[in-house]
Order: structure tokens, then sequence, then C-alpha cells
């Protein structure tokens, strides 16, 4: 009976034009253990994925920490403290929250100065009603751990064969400080940003390495932060390090250190892997993980310009969906700008900030795509608040950048006057991707192939307890300075 019915499919699909790519997949009915049977989508996107050599696991082979160790609980609680701000009103989490995609849902992140040092979100909102000083938009802390050349949006924070090079050291001589891995070193720089976490107040006059050990100083209850904190937020903290670090009669001075500190942080943030994704059961063998709509986004993704494609992965490339490189996509020029010191420009040169080549002027890493469904707002200044605008453009930008408009910020009082002028400049320098005609329906393709990017976990806040430390009053810090946000 089922080989009749098997027969009788097959009848109607030729009928149909089974050679339509688009066509449905052929499936035994429900009631039969047989497997799925390929379809024309399939064997094309085969053919693909052994092309680019997917795996599905941008995380094989790398040795990443787990949430449960020692070391990443302490990170956690770290993560989620406002010890580690300079006026005590902010947490790394106030920014990077698991719960919020490993970001914000801002647009610009705001740090210091808010209303409600607990709300997030688009309900955050500096006093005095002021612009935000911070120029760009959260990167997600979600998958850190499998970034292998740089941090931020500029890679000022970057890998090479000689160490880790930092903002704190002249580009491109490595910095002895910076830590152990990338994300060490990406850990020690939001502490030290007055608009981030430091204030203006905090080690005024100091540097950034004298910021963090004045914190340090400030958590462990020793030196010039002796006493800034009640003796038992300090003792729980040493407490907190003694465990961690295995040294259970270390005095605050040797354990609770701005290294320390960073290492913890890292390994709490290394530990966010979210990568078990319906791409990636579809790329190991599951031809039902994803919908027909994701296979044709997939091969529209896939394919090159001139092959019924839009040649995304030729940047988006391998498992983690990035190439790690810089480009200038004409992100439309929204924000306060970074790096200047005349406030009348308000201009982002991003690599070239780093660099100082003129070739890399409005150029910014290319973001790995791995829910990016969930990291929204989109963009290195999160100009784009809808992923459908963020695809249309990248399809076509300088047809999306020159029509682009502001109101569709969610956020207040981010600056947008200089937006025309600002993309005058940006045009008068090489741009990376050339626009092209795209359907409509196919941006809804590569969203739902988009969509497959996203692990389960991350939009189950029962998943992603784990990684949120515990309300339980009676296990927070005695000075009840764990951020305990409100969305």
């Amino acid at each position: 009976m089922q080989l009749q019915f098997f027969i009788l499919i097959c009848a109607l699909t030729l009928l149909q034009g089974c050679n339509d790519e688009r066509a449905a997949s052929i499936y035994i009915p429900n009631n039969s253990s047989a497997p799925v049977l390929r379809s024309d989508l399939d064997s094309s996107l085969r053919e693909l994925i052994q092309q680019y050599g997917l795996k599905g696991d941008p995380a094989q082979q790398l040795a990443l920490p787990s949430i449960e160790t020692p070391l990443a609980q302490l990170g956690m609680k770290l993560f989620f403290s406002k010890t580690l701000s300079g006026n005590l009103d902010v947490a790394c989490a106030t920014c990077h929250h698991p719960l919020l995609g490993g970001g914000d849902n801002l647009s610009l992140s705001i740090g210091v100065d808010a209303i409600d040092t607990d709300i997030l979100g688009n309900k955050r909102m500096l006093q005095g009603n002021l612009t935000p000083g911070v120029p760009r938009n959260a990167p997600t802390t979600f998958n850190i751990g499998l970034w292998k050349q740089f941090m931020f949006h500029d890679g000022r924070v970057e890998s090479t064969g000689s160490g880790i090079t930092t903002p704190d050291v002249a580009y491109p001589l490595p910095d002895p400080l910076a830590g152990a891995n990338l994300a060490h070193a990406q850990a020690r720089f939001p502490v030290t940003s007055n608009h981030e976490m430091r204030g203006k107040t905090f080690d005024a006059g100091g540097t950034t390495q004298s910021c963090r050990e004045r914190l340090a100083e400030r958590l462990g209850g020793y030196g010039v932060g002796a006493g800034l904190l009640q003796p038992e937020e300090t003792q729980y903290w040493l407490e907190q390090f003694r465990l961690a670090y295995q040294q259970p009669d270390a005095a605050a001075k040797q354990l609770i250190t701005e290294q320390n500190i960073a290492a913890a942080l890292s390994e709490y943030e290394r530990s966010q892997i979210f990568t078990n994704n319906p791409w990636k059961q579809y790329v190991q063998g599951d031809l039902s993980a994803i919908s027909e709509s994701a296979k044709q986004g997939a091969l529209l993704f896939f394919r090159k310009r001139g092959e019924s494609g839009y040649d995304c992965a030729s940047c988006h490339r391998g498992d983690f969906f990035t190439d790690e490189q810089f480009r200038n996509v004409l992100t439309p020029p929204i924000g306060p700008g970074k790096g200047n010191t005349d406030p009348a420009i308000q201009q982002d040169y991003g690599r070239w900030l780093v660099t100082h080549n003129p070739d890399d002027k409005f150029r910014f890493r290319t973001p790995s795509l791995l829910n990016v469904a969930v990291t929204g707002p989109w963009g290195h200044n999160g100009a784009f608040t809808a992923l459908d605008g963020m695809v249309e453009h990248m399809l076509n930008p300088f047809q999306s950048a020159i029509h682009y408009n502001p109101a569709q910020l969610q956020q207040a009082n981010v600056p947008s006057s200089h937006l025309q002028q600002n993309l005058r400049e940006m045009l008068s320098c090489d741009t990376d991707i050339a626009g092209q005609e795209y359907r409509q329906e196919d941006v809804q393709l590569l969203l739902a192939f988009l969509n497959t990017l996203t692990d389960p976990c991350v939009t189950n806040p029962a998943c992603m307890g784990k990684w949120t430390p515990s309300t339980d009053a009676t296990q927070q810090d005695p000075q009840k300075l764990q951020l305990n946000a409100t969305f």
C-alpha cells in the first residue's frame, strides 16, 4: 500500500514539474518508519554544503568551558554585578543580557547615568533625556568563544602571530597584559569606558590599567579600595574567588586582581555556545529539520550572483557564518560617531580608527549570523531595527542607504541630523558590496533561512537560566549589587 502511495505522489509531482527546485519535498506517510526522501532542493543544497565544506558545528574541536565550572560560575556572578562599574550602577549584563540575545535590544547602548539602573531594553533611558554616548551597538556575547581573529566592530582587539593587540598598546604591537584569549582581552575594556561602565569620576585622570586595578582593589577591599564597599561585600567576593580559583587561603590582594576578574568573565562568556540550531541538524542529515521556504532561502544565500543566488556566503562563510574581515557596506551613519574630538563631527570611521590605513575607512567586522534573528538591532550602530530591513540593505546597500528613514529607530535621542552629510563622505570611499536587483519574496525566503540559525535555547528562559544567576536573596551578594533586570 505504501509503495502504491509513493508511486502516486511521484506521478503527481512530475505533472506539477518536479524539476522545479522550489517544488515541495516528497514524504513517506507519517505512519511510516521510512526516512524522508531527498528532494531536488535537498540535492542542490547538499552540493553547496559539500562545496563550502560545511559540517554544521563551528565549535567542533574547540576546547570551550562549561557554564558549570567554578570559574564560569564566578564569571557569571561578576558579569551580573554592578561592583565592576565606577558608580556601582552598571553590570556587564546591562548591555549583554542572555535574555536579550546577549545584547541589550538597543541601537546604541546606555551604560552609566540611566534613570533606572535595572531597566533594560527600549525602556532604558538616560538621565536628563540626553543623547546616548556609546557610539555603537552592543555585539552579542553568544558564541564569543568562536571568534579567532578579532573582537569589537573595528577589530581593535586582534589575535596575531605574536600575541593579542589592544587599544592599550600602539597598533600593531601586542599587549603583554591582553590575557589568554580574545574574550579575556575584550573583557578588560568595557569597565574602562566612561560611557559604558566607568563613569566620569571613578579614578578620574587615571589610565585604563589604573581603572582596572582600582576596581579590583575596591572589590577585594585592599589598597586604595579598602573600605569603599561594605566588609560583608568584600568578604563575599573573596570567598567566591577562593572557591573558583581553588585557593582557600589566598589573600584578596593576590587573588582578586584585574587579570583574574577578566579571566573569570571570559570563562563565563566563552561558555555561551549556542549552535544547536535547525540548520546544524539539516547539515548533519536531518532533511526535515528546516522548512521548504528555508531551503529555498539557503539556496539563495549560498549560490553566487548569476547562478540564481545572492552570494551571501562570500562574506558570511563557514559554519560560523563570517570570514572575520572588514567591509564598507554603507550602513546608514546614525549616532554620535566614535573617536571624534570635535562634537560637531558625528562620523564613525570604523577599522581606520585602529590601523589609520585610508583603505580601512568605514569598514567594520563581518558579523556572524548565528542566532541573528534574536540579536538585533542590526548594523554596527543598530541602524536597522527589523531584520528584513537589514537583509534588504545587504542586497542593495546604496539604494537602502540613500532612502534610509531614521523613524524606524525605536530608541529615543539617537542622532541622525548628519546622516546625509556623512553618507556623502562614505560614498567617496570604496564600498565592498555592489547593489543588485532582488525580489521581495526572496527577502522572505532568506529570512526563513536565517531563522534556522537560531538555537532554540536562546529563546527559552528556562534553558537560559543556566546563564543567569539566582534571584534568591540568600544567594545574592550582601550589598545587593546584582543586576535584577526588568525589560
